[in-house]
C-alpha cells in the first residue's frame, strides 16, 4: 500500500471516453492526457495545510503535475493538494 506524506494525494488517472456524448469516435491521435482522477489515499496533512481532499473524491489536476509510479502492476500519480484544481460532483 502506499501512503502518501505531508499535504500529497495519491491518485489514479480515469481512463478517457473513446466516444464523445455526441456519438463521435475519437481516433488515438486525438486524445489527451486525462486530467481527471480518482483519489486512493490522502496524506495527514501540516501544521499549515489542512487536507480538504478525501479518498473517493473525483478530481480535475494540472495537466502536467505529480511524480508517475507504478506499484503492484497499477500505475498512479502523487500530486500535492495544491495540483487539484477541482473536485468533480
Amino acid at each position: 500500500m502506499i501512503k502518501p506524506l505531508a499535504d500529497r494525494v495519491l491518485i489514479k488517472m480515469v481512463e478517457a471516453e473513446e466516444t464523445t456524448k455526441s456519438g463521435i469516435i475519437l481516433s488515438s491521435g486525438s486524445k489527451e492526457k486525462p486530467q481527471i482522477a480518482e483519489v486512493v489515499a490522502v496524506g495527514p496533512g501540516t501544521e499549515d495545510i489542512k487536507m480538504y481532499i478525501k479518498e473517493g473524491d473525483k478530481v480535475i489536476i494540472n495537466k502536467y503535475s505529480g511524480t508517475e509510479v507504478k506499484y503492484e502492476g497499477t500505475e498512479y500519480t502523487i500530486v500535492k493538494q495544491e495540483d487539484v484544481l477541482a473536485i468533480v460532483e
